[in-house]
């Protein structure tokens, strides 16, 4: 006779989870909602009620003050940042694991190093020598300091990731005569796709949102970053919450889109290797 065994559901657990969406969910819904008010029904209306006269002035307004501009910044500072991160650490990545001598172990221990470095106790040094090569205000000056902050991390994601795959693998290309940048491009890329993934889209959220650089190393409008916009516009909208509201929907969407894209790979490529 067998034995029917039931599990009791965790009711607290259930109860918190639906308050920590609401947590979360609420001050979308109240970003989203506010940017669709006329400026004019602000303080008229229940501010988590949908707008009697939903309104697109805003987003507008916001796209009429030079927002496109900043936006287009952000876009070459991420993707140029992103695209060196990737290509660096891959190769980084793929000498540390194929390569077994004291001195790859040696800069695999100084790339974590890096990792415990904060930026914000090494912004007078990167001030000053991004003065001396002479890019302050350029868009050189965001991405430059940015690829060198993202590299070790991304270079302890993809080593443990690429430690998962068989030596077979790699002795098989050997033997076909194949050479390093073969190897790299025909079997590392492609079986390492969840890691890349990942470390493309964490990089990517954190270039795009990143204040620090864009505030030292940047003055003019010109070399203005979608952080940096949105701050101005709490100055230039000061009355106006819902333009304020409407450029923090604009920022986020690009964002939105890599991780719909590629979040089917981040939890495996966050924890590939960590267990061993």
């Amino acid at each position: 006779m067998m034995l029917r065994t039931t599990t009791r559901p965790n009711v607290l657990a259930g109860i918190g989870g639906w308050l920590w969406l609401a947590i979360i969910i609420v001050p979308i819904y109240y970003i989203l909602v506010t940017s669709l008010r006329p400026r004019s029904d602000y303080y008229a209306e229940n501010p988590l009620a949908f707008p009697a006269n939903p309104t697109l002035d805003a987003y507008r307004e916001v796209l009429e003050n030079d927002f496109l501009r900043y936006f287009g910044n952000s876009v070459v500072v991420t993707l140029t940042s992103v695209a060196a991160i990737l290509a660096v650490s891959l190769m980084a990545a793929f000498v540390v694991v194929r390569s077994n001598t004291a001195r790859t172990r040696g800069i695999f221990q100084a790339f974590l190093l890096g990792i415990a470095i904060p930026i914000q106790a090494t912004i007078i040094p990167v001030y000053y020598l991004i003065i001396q090569l002479g890019l302050y205000d350029t868009l050189a000056a965001l991405i430059l300091p940015s690829i060198a902050f993202a590299i070790p991390l991304s270079v302890l994601i993809l080593t443990n990731f690429l430690r998962d795959v068989p030596k077979e693998l790699f002795e098989s290309m050997t033997v076909d005569g194949a050479g390093e940048m073969r190897t790299l491009w025909n079997l590392v890329l492609p079986l390492s796709k969840p890691a890349v993934v990942t470390v493309g889209v964490y990089n990517a959220l954190q270039v795009w949102n990143g204040f620090l650089f864009p505030l030292v190393l940047t003055q003019s409008a010109e070399t203005r970053v979608i952080p940096l916009s949105l701050w101005s516009y709490q100055g230039e909208f000061t009355m106006n919450i819902p333009a304020v509201l409407a450029a923090v929907v604009l920022s986020v969407l690009p964002i939105l889109a890599a991780y719909i894209i590629g979040r089917r790979h981040l939890v495996s490529g966050l924890t590939a290797g960590f267990g061993k």
